[in-house]
């Protein structure tokens, strides 16, 4: 079958990510002896550099890890609320939402802890062996992708007004990084270097210095600046200027950490994704909406099959809104029961719906935020996103710097089978100002918290906002076989599980997965529920797929009562995976290309 570029297959190490420069780092620490972490550390830090609008290193990252012979384990790189940010403080200061943008916005930074922790715990390199090519990125310069450029273009005002830290860094001369032309931060390189240099100071040993780097991070030079930047009133989406509630109690007390994942059985698949202070489990709960075998599902690729799973993630993510967050317990096991999915299976009917449909497991009523409930009761569209530019796999920003969100991905998978999905997001040049003395700015995570009390959601001091973020590891007879994932906010859930079923439905390629035809294969989404990003928009009843997709596939949707927009040909997703056949040992990658940015690199 065609596919825009070939599986790649080899036996030594396989790449897949974002961006090309991070790929071909990642591999370049493989051919160096390093594993499958010590090449996921470096090219995370290099997406911070040329991706900064869509993550940096005080944002977050949630990461799912097979080690060979191991277990599967989830590290969490998402910090909490700090403990100021009480929905009193907030409401007092006369909210209804978090604001999309500003230091009220930021939790606790998580991505840089959770960098050094998989380095100290799986890696075999130290800092300074990783970092070198970020640093030597944002030093000597690298060339710009166009979405940097264009992002800038749409915040320049603000910039220039506002945040002048931030034209500091990005628009120098005046203008936005042009396409193609070196842009450097020498802010953020110097950074690096004076931690490193702090982080050498403690001896030879590779842990020793990984803790004097995070002891910087969190109460050394690096968390002094973020301090300030939190304490500096900035202008932010309510058009007011606000402080932050960052402290360093906040800053010093929050460490990256372990988890067992959350997982789902189906047809021969172990899925494994974060826990419910992720919207990780929406995928698996979409799996179990679907028939227990494959060879029940509709034809792949037609109306009834298109048509069963817009409506399967309607209800994912209705029970998403009710029963996920950090700050109350989700019921799970319930949620993923066969009892409940069959019950909740039978509301799937010829006819698009256009509810918000929780269900009640265990027979608890759902508690929806005032917000939600008031957009689910007819507000269509309130500040959603439309149409196919939402779906293009790029942040839209506003001229305020709000921005319904975006971010990277990366999967490594090495000779020893050691395997990775790391999904990295957040602090991005339009989230918050530069921090002047670091060169890079505070993550916006608490926009996705709500302010009404008791939802399991709630803004809380000490928990996790619910984030979008959700890489994915999937395993055959209990070995891992499949890393994947993508960016795209509240519709990583959605890409990816299209993906997936296409990994698992379509014919092998070359007597492996055929991972670039899935990843090739139209794509959809829809929007028929309150949406994570300020201001929260939904568009009941929306869905938008890609030209490519048959129009009789389209006419018979819009038979059923789906508002289909027809975006651009390759507008829908931006996934990556890597693969390993454990009976032969062959590993396989491939990426996206859409948005022309995505790479694969292995042999």
């Amino acid at each position: 079958m065609f596919t825009t570029r070939p599986t790649l297959q080899g036996t030594f190490g396989m790449v897949s990510s974002t961006h090309w420069l991070a790929s071909q780092t990642a591999m370049a620490v493989l051919e160096d002896g390093g594993n499958a972490y010590d090449a996921a550390v470096a090219a995370g830090f290099v997406l911070h550099v040329v991706e900064p609008h869509l993550n940096g290193p005080a944002g977050e990252v949630p990461i799912i890890l097979a080690p060979a012979g191991g277990e599967v384990r989830v590290l969490c790189g998402q910090g909490p609320a700090p403990a100021g940010a009480t929905i009193e403080h907030y409401r007092s200061l006369g909210l209804e939402l978090v604001p999309g943008t500003g230091p009220l916005a930021a939790a606790v930074p998580g991505a840089f802890d959770a960098w050094m922790v998989l380095l100290r715990d799986h890696g075999t390199r130290t800092p300074a062996q990783v970092l070198r090519y970020a640093v030597g990125y944002a030093e000597d310069g690298h060339p710009a992708v166009e979405r940097v450029g264009q992002t800038v273009e749409t915040v320049r005002e603000l910039f220039e007004t506002e945040w002048t830290s931030s034209a500091d860094v990005y628009l120098p001369g005046g203008e936005p990084p042009a396409p193609g032309e070196l842009f450097r931060n020498p802010a953020l390189a110097a950074t690096w270097r004076r931690l490193l240099a702090e982080a050498e100071a403690a001896g030879d040993d590779r842990a020793a210095q990984i803790e004097a780097a995070r002891a910087v991070w969190r109460e050394g030079f690096i968390a002094e600046a973020l301090l300030r930047q939190s304490a500096r009133p900035t202008t932010d989406t309510s058009g007011r200027r606000h402080t932050g509630t960052l402290t360093a109690a906040d800053l010093a007390g929050w460490s990256a950490a372990y988890e067992e994942p959350a997982r789902y059985e189906w047809d021969g698949w172990t899925v494994c994704k974060a826990g419910a202070w992720s919207q990780g489990p929406a995928f698996l709960q979409q799996l179990a909406l679907l028939p227990s075998r494959a060879a029940d599902l509709p034809a792949y690729g037609s109306a009834d099959y298109v048509h069963l799973l817009i409506e399967g993630c309607k209800l994912a993510m209705a029970d998403r809104e009710a029963w996920y967050g950090d700050a109350a317990g989700t019921p799970l096991a319930t949620l993923l029961s066969e009892p409940y999915n069959a019950e909740r299976r039978a509301l799937v009917g010829e006819r698009a719906s256009y509810e918000l449909r929780p269900g009640s497991p265990d027979g608890r009523t759902p508690f929806l935020s005032a917000h939600a409930r008031a957009v689910a009761a007819g507000a269509h569209g309130l500040g959603a996103p439309g149409g196919p530019a939402a779906g293009a796999g790029e942040p839209t920003v506003a001229r305020d710097g709000a921005t319904r969100g975006d971010t990277c991905h990366l999967d490594i998978v090495d000779r020893w089978g050691n395997m990775i999905a790391a999904t990295p997001s957040g602090g991005w040049l339009q989230s918050n100002p530069v921090v002047p003395e670091l060169g890079f700015p505070l993550g916006t995570r608490l926009q996705m918290a709500w302010l009404d009390p008791g939802l399991p959601n709630s803004l809380t001091p000490g928990r996790r906002p619910r984030t979008t973020l959700t890489p994915s590891l999937a395993l055959r007879d209990g070995v891992p076989v499949l890393a994947f994932g993508t960016p795209g906010g509240d519709q990583q859930d959605q890409w990816q599980l299209h993906f997936f079923l296409s990994v698992a439905l379509r014919p092998a390629v070359r007597g492996g997965l055929d991972l670039q035809g899935a990843i090739d294969a139209p794509n959809w989404h829809n929007e028929s529920f309150p949406g994570s990003f300020y201001p929260r928009g939904m568009r009941p009843g929306s869905v938008t797929v890609e030209a490519r997709m048959p129009e009789d596939v389209i006419a018979e949707l819009r038979r059923r009562g789906h508002e289909v927009t027809v975006g651009e040909p390759w507008s829908e997703g931006r996934l990556c995976a890597v693969a390993r056949d454990p009976r032969t040992g062959v590993l396989s990658a491939a990426a996206n290309p859409r948005g022309m940015q995505g790479y694969a690199v292995g042999r």
